[in-house]
């Protein structure tokens, strides 16, 4: 039983704290701070997710409104907007984004059993960015064209869960292949991306780290088949060969063998043709993997969609990162949430419980737990869904 709690402190009891303090001390983020410790920025950050708050303003009037409640919530300082805005501004983002990898250690075992529709093994992986447009005026260091600002975020989400295990912010003007380079590769895991990340030098890597991948073939690929294998065309499938490349440059930035797969996709109606370095699976797992791909496009909109990555708080690089990780970090939260209180809703709905539930003081499991079945006639098409 939880009397007397508010549902945001209960929520926040599913936070690492000792991994906060050790990201805190490692970067000296509360150096010579007397009032509004970082673990209070977060809370604050925290609660502007939950709750979809707009600006610091927004968030100083609410949390003033809660009065003797915030003490309960964890909160020890009073919030004041210029407080909270020289938070952002001046301390670590590299905090946040050391405390969201130690939330992300906590939630991928918690997921590793869970099905994505593809019959493997191994870890699987999606690889992709998002653009998000800025002003340039306000944010001159994100410069993307000539009068427009946006940043990238590059993602690596694990299939499994749909959990964020890589992120990097960067200008938008990055290409995404160079994300590749920052990329730590696990053995025997399975990496999926589109065509825009095809570098068959950087690809070359992934064979000599003994990892797979999974990637779209350029229309106008030069290669020379060596060997066909029988497909079963009533499954969409209609070629599985192995290749070598043939163009001067490709050949010498890959020298080994590729194995290429043509499926035809019935739904998009066209043919797809799929590049992977693995000979071993069946042709049909290989088109699999590349369709599980929609899940980090998904990702993306849903975080565009439920929490506040758009719209920034400050304008600074320090103050963006800070915003972005530890929106992560809520994502995450909510995520290991779900499954240390068995809920069978979405974190969509989650969130949107906790947004107009966070200082009520009841228990936190039946009151986000699922109490009446919502049909699926009843269900919006336009509602994005993860788990």
């Amino acid at each position: 039983m939880n009397t007397g709690r508010t549902v945001f402190s209960q929520a926040m009891d599913f936070l690492p704290t000792h991994e906060l303090d050790k990201c805190v001390h490692r970067y000296a983020g509360n150096y010579r701070i007397r009032d509004f410790s970082c673990r209070d920025q977060f809370l604050c950050m925290a609660f502007a997710q939950l709750t979809y708050r707009d600006s610091l303003r927004d968030i100083e009037t609410c949390l003033r409104a809660m009065g003797p409640k915030l003490y309960h919530a964890g909160l020890r300082s009073s919030v004041s907007r210029s407080t909270l805005a020289d938070a952002n501004e001046h301390r670590d983002w590299r905090i946040y984004a050391d405390f969201a990898q130690a939330l992300i250690r906590i939630a991928r075992p918690l997921y590793a059993r869970d099905d994505f529709g593809v019959a493997l093994d191994q870890t699987a992986y999606a690889f992709d960015s998002t653009t998000i447009d800025l002003c340039l005026s306000l944010f001159p260091w994100a410069r993307f064209r000539k009068h427009k600002a946006a940043v990238k975020l590059h993602t690596l989400l694990d299939l499994r869960g749909s959990i964020p295990c890589f992120i990097r912010l960067t200008e938008g003007k990055v290409n995404d292949v160079l994300s590749l380079d920052d990329l730590v590769l696990e053995p025997s895991a399975f990496y999926v991306f589109d065509r825009g990340y095809t570098d068959f030098a950087r690809l070359h890597v992934f064979t000599q780290q003994s990892a797979f991948f999974v990637t779209r073939a350029k229309s106008n690929l030069d290669f020379a088949r060596q060997t066909s294998r029988l497909v079963e065309t009533a499954s969409g499938l209609r070629s599985d060969q192995t290749i070598r490349l043939t163009g001067p440059r490709t050949s010498l930035a890959y020298p080994d063998a590729l194995r290429r797969v043509g499926y035809f996709d019935v739904e998009m109606d066209r043919k797809l043709v799929f590049l992977s370095n693995n000979f071993v699976l069946p042709a049909l797992i290989i088109a699999q993997l590349y369709r599980a791909r929609w899940r980090v496009e998904l990702f993306f909109k849903w975080i565009k969609q439920y929490l506040r990555i758009k719209a920034f708080y400050g304008t600074s690089e320090n103050a963006v990162k800070t915003q972005v990780w530890i929106a992560i970090s809520v994502y995450v939260l909510v995520a290991i949430l779900k499954k240390k209180l068995g809920l069978d809703r979405s974190l969509g709905e989650i969130l949107q419980i906790l947004s107009i539930t966070l200082f009520e003081k009841v228990d936190i499991q039946p009151a986000l737990a699922t109490s009446v079945p919502v049909s699926s006639e009843a269900e919006s098409r336009n509602q994005l869904l993860l788990f």
